[in-house]
């Protein structure tokens, strides 16, 4: 379903398993960061009605899985710590076209949300099915599922407002890009690392 091309290697799960604190406080600013993205959408392009009412339930799921993240570390008398560079999403960043019109750049953020969302549904299967700690296991599970329909919903605006843009071409570039970098990552306790 998420058309990616490599699959996390399922002995991730150790490393982020060595260091429960530091993959949920990465978790917990991943969440944080992806409620922004949406607000940031939603003020960039105000005049789309649909797609602010459909951000607006994303950024308030986005926000509360953050709170979701920050009350499990509460509860685990863990430490949350500071905000974490990603470079996974950073090098995504760098792929994005900066030219063209405003529904073109538009088109290029909503595919760069989509990938950033395959990843994270992604990495949290992986989780679910991997992880030893049973309440972490159904709780990415849970999260997993979510993150699936966030990705389609950036996936169908991109093709919904491409005006010049070939959307299925350009999500297999997409594809191809992540590809090529995603091999870099999966070596750390964070979510895309």
């Amino acid at each position: 379903m998420l058309g990616l091309k490599l699959v996390t290697d399922p002995r991730w799960v150790n490393i982020v398993e060595s260091n429960i604190e530091e993959i949920l406080t990465d978790h917990a600013w991943c969440e944080q960061k992806a409620a922004s993205n949406a607000i940031s959408l939603i003020t960039q392009n105000s005049e789309k009605e649909e797609l602010v009412s459909e951000l607006m339930i994303i950024a308030q799921e986005e926000i509360e899985h953050f709170k979701m993240v920050h009350d499990l570390i509460k509860e685990r008398g863990l430490t949350f710590g500071r905000e974490r560079k990603d470079s996974y999403v950073n090098e995504l960043f760098k792929f994005m076209k900066k030219d063209g019109s405003r529904n073109d750049a538009l088109c290029e953020r909503l595919l760069f949300s989509a990938m950033i969302e395959a990843r994270s549904c992604e990495r949290f299967k992986v989780l679910s099915e991997n992880i030893k700690d049973p309440i972490l296991a159904k709780f990415y599970r849970d999260l997993m599922i979510s993150e699936a329909g966030h990705y389609t919903t950036f996936l169908a605006f991109a093709r919904k407002y491409a005006d010049n843009v070939d959307v299925e071409k350009r999500w297999q570039e997409w594809i191809a890009y992540e590809t090529s970098i995603i091999t870099n990552y999966g070596k750390q306790e964070t979510i895309h690392g």
